[in-house]
């Protein structure tokens, strides 16, 4: 490819992130940091810290993002260890279905843990029967537990990525290193601690960005539970007043403020690199088989805990079944209506039109800017390609409300791009929106693609006089097919259940998002739980095929695209 084809590929991407990435955010801190007379001020910031309403919100998200972390953390470590250390029956099927809970998104899965855990829902209905609770006795296990209700939904969402970091740190580490410490008299304990886990820190810190930056900021769970003193629901709650409000910026502001502090102390803490090592270990630990009984062991933990994780979801399935589901252990009656009606409602019908058109447009954005991001990053020698690839990352460290709050920011009247404004058609900035927060998947497919394809290919089609933008659409392009395709549809699946950006983006029902449709159902009286639960088990089964399908396409290399 022609380096002046590569400056315009550069030149692109920039104007698109300065447009849709940049000038949101600068539009937030003008909303937060400047008064009515455009004079900088810090009364805003400091009213939030001074308000105990806003200060609560911030620290129960604060916390609710630590224990998140570590609850992912203690499930996925020692997961990633077995896996990588030995052999057990069913190991390849069962470190595969440990990807389940990452496509089933907790917004929905929330609505299946708040039926099982009501006071009047399986829970207490099952205690009853076991004479643990008498009869018209119940225990309020969400009033009481809202914010572990949702720390146990993220980490059972979110500790997949985590695995995956981990599998991938594990393997990198020269097993010599560990056969050293072992022959100098050190236990297997003392072993992970003083050399295993210093030397997967950059794995450690990769997994925990995302998983802390996503449940800092969660906004789904959150309003599916009814837990309003976190900063997220703040924010939204806030949307309404956005043209006269200067405190939902401030809002926001802090949010971001703090997302990009526990970045930075994450990436001092875990993410240097103060080890002598190779990147990749010179030869490659060779797990070792176990013993029948504790081989079957680990098949049964794996088994167990993706079990666990998708126990909400299963709830979810018995609702959208149910015709009715009070005080029992589950519903005495069964119907197939609420799949019909899902398919034929007034709201649901026009919202899964919207998210298939939405999630389309913007997989097709991902594929153009993904594509030839990673072409520039990995093919080039241009100077700033690593800046580049840096840019198309900072969408995982900027959290989605933040994003799409800058949206609406950016787009009221008055402003450059009030043509854009949602509440006259959200279409654009909810392609846009979705296009940003999935780009990173896309670059990196695309980027293992190339990686693993010669250059000497396209070599010899430019001496055989091909023109250098040809030899790229005729060799590299057709033999990265298959990353391209996986990269597409994870950006359309994920996109298609994008929770933040359609929450606050979509103000008028005729162009509700499917996520945007569950939510409002949910909230209706009579059958509207129902209707919303079989609507999020029509997207679910939808988005499982999706990722199958990229898995099929990408093989072993799949879990790539979800290490950073």
């Amino acid at each position: 490819m022609s380096r002046s084809f590569s400056i315009t590929i550069f030149a692109v991407t920039g104007a698109f992130f300065a447009a849709f990435f940049v000038w949101p955010i600068w539009k937030i801190l003008q909303g937060g940091l400047l008064d009515a007379d455009g004079t900088l001020t810090f009364a805003y910031l400091v009213e939030v810290f001074a308000n105990p309403i806003y200060l609560e919100g911030l620290r129960n998200a604060f916390f609710m993002a630590v224990f998140s972390t570590l609850l992912s953390f203690l499930i996925a470590m020692p997961l990633a260890y077995l896996a990588d250390r030995f052999v057990f029956p069913g190991k390849v099927w069962l470190t595969a279905l440990i990807l389940i809970p990452i496509i089933l998104p907790p917004f929905v899965g929330a609505i299946g843990v708040k039926q099982m855990l009501g006071q009047y829902g399986a829970v207490n209905a099952l205690l009853t029967q076991a004479g643990l609770l008498t009869d018209g006795a119940t225990i309020d296990w969400l009033g009481r537990g809202r914010f572990w209700g949702v720390v146990i939904m993220n980490a059972l969402h979110l500790y997949p990525i985590f695995f995956l970091n981990l599998v991938a740190s594990l393997a990198n580490v020269d097993p010599a290193m560990d056969e050293a410490a072992e022959n100098l008299g050190a236990t297997r304990l003392r072993r992970f601690r003083k050399v295993t886990f210093p030397l997967i820190r950059p794995g450690l810190f990769a997994g925990g960005t995302i998983v802390f930056i996503w449940s800092f900021t969660e906004l789904g769970v959150p309003l599916i539970f009814d837990y309003t003193r976190v900063t997220s629901v703040q924010i939204f709650a806030g949307i309404r007043d956005i043209g006269a409000n200067p405190f939902p910026y401030a809002l926001v502001i802090v949010m971001l403020l703090f997302t990009l502090l526990f970045y930075g102390l994450g990436k001092g803490f875990f993410g240097r690199a103060n080890y002598a090592m190779m990147a990749k270990a010179g030869t490659a630990a060779e797990a070792r088989p176990l013993g029948r009984l504790a081989g079957w062991g680990c098949s049964a933990l794996f088994l167990l805990v993706t079990l666990v994780a998708v126990l909400p979801h299963i709830g979810v399935v018995l609702i959208s079944f149910a015709q009715d589901w009070y005080q029992t252990i589950i519903p005495d009656s069964w119907t197939l209506e609420n799949y019909e009606i899902a398919l034929g409602h007034t709201l649901t019908v026009p919202s899964i039109a919207n998210s298939l058109k939405y999630a389309s447009l913007s997989a097709l954005l991902d594929v153009v800017l993904g594509v030839c991001i990673a072409y520039v990053v990995v093919r080039t020698r241009l100077p700033g390609r690593h800046i580049l690839d840096s840019v198309a990352m900072l969408p995982l460290a900027v959290p989605g409300v933040v994003v799409a709050f800058g949206y609406l920011a950016m787009s009221q009247e008055g402003t450059f791009f009030e043509f854009l404004n949602p509440l006259e058609d959200p279409t654009i900035l909810l392609v846009v929106a979705y296009a940003v927060r999935r780009l990173p998947f896309m670059v990196r497919s695309a980027a293992a693609g190339f990686q693993q394809t010669s250059e000497e290919y396209e070599e010899a089609a430019r001496n055989l006089g091909c023109p250098p933008l040809k030899a790229v659409f005729k060799i590299p392009l057709p033999l990265i097919s298959a990353n391209i395709m996986a990269g597409a549809l994870l950006c359309f699946a994920f996109a298609m259940l994008e929770v933040s950006d359609s929450l606050i983006l979509a103000q008028q029902q005729m162009y509700y998002p499917i996520t945007k449709a569950i939510y409002e159902l949910f909230q209706l009286m009579g059958e509207g739980r129902f209707v919303a639960s079989a609507l999020g088990v029509w997207a679910m089964a939808f988005l499982a095929l999706t990722i199958i399908g990229a898995g099929a396409l990408m093989g072993k290399r799949f879990g790539t695209i979800f290490r950073f």
